[in-house]
């Protein structure tokens, strides 16, 4: 009994973990021209400034201490 579940797990797992793995490759759903262009789009409203228009500054202040 422990001889066949040793097979199972060393041979067949793997062969039944590849077999998902390459239909889950095979049937995986790619966006559309209009899909890909909202998502671009969202991903640049993401990025823009914040209201006002001002950016992070990136130097440090030169009030005293």
């Amino acid at each position: 009994m422990a001889d066949n579940l040793w097979f199972f797990a060393v041979a067949i797992g793997p062969i039944l973990l590849g077999a998902a793995i390459f239909y889950g490759i095979m049937h995986r759903r790619r966006l559309s021209r209009g899909e890909q262009h909202r998502q671009e789009d969202a991903v640049e409203h993401l990025y823009d400034k914040p209201p006002g228009g001002r950016e992070p500054s990136t130097h440090q202040s030169t009030h005293p201490r």
